[in-house]
């Protein structure tokens, strides 16, 4: 008995997954429902001192899923995002407007293709301040596409958050993400 009680004590105690909205796209409390006008988003993200993040998603994909099921529902993972990411979510296949840093204004499914994005899930990580005239993907510090694992992801949001892409930075994405994995590895022999 002691142990059914424990392992419900466990089980309540863990991140809900993120349940499917009405447009068939994984919703976290986390994200930001917007006017998907992507100046004014990153205009309260600013106010917030946070960071633009654009999550493209679509119905049905396996490896969003994987993201809002595995990875995004980790406690350390979802603390990090919220506390330091304004994150939009837009439909790869979505007929809902939306409107990008360069004033058009745009079905989503459009800016998607503009954008050139094949895959999903794709984040783009925007910086505090976009060049005039630029688009999302054009403006982005990181983009990344596809479903990884909670170690890469976190490192690549950690990685954007302490602006390791300024020009000037001696470690990019890949060495500091080996270094942060080396130090898990070193921590767990200890």
């Amino acid at each position: 008995m002691r142990w059914l009680l424990l392992m419900i004590a466990l089980v309540s105690a863990l991140p809900a997954a993120a349940e499917l909205g009405d447009d068939g796209l994984h919703k976290t409390p986390w994200m930001r429902d917007t006017f998907k006008d992507l100046r004014e988003d990153l205009e309260e993200a600013n106010s917030e001192g946070k960071r633009l993040v654009l999550f493209v998603e679509q119905r049905g994909c396996i490896y969003c899923r994987k993201m809002h099921e595995e990875v995004f529902p980790d406690p350390e993972v979802s603390a990090f995002i919220a506390a330091n990411f304004f994150v939009v979510q837009l439909d790869l296949h979505g007929s809902t407007t939306a409107v990008d840093f360069d004033g058009e204004e745009a079905e989503q499914r459009v800016l998607a293709r503009k954008w050139g994005l094949l895959f999903t899930p794709t984040l783009i990580f925007l910086p505090e301040d976009v060049p005039q005239g630029a688009t999302a993907v054009e403006a982005a510090v990181a983009v990344m596409p596809g479903a990884f694992g909670k170690w890469t992801t976190l490192d690549l949001f950690t990685w954007v958050a302490e602006k390791r892409y300024a020009v000037g930075s001696e470690e990019d994405f890949q060495r500091y993400h080996a270094r942060r994995f080396a130090e898990r590895e070193a921590a767990q022999a200890d």
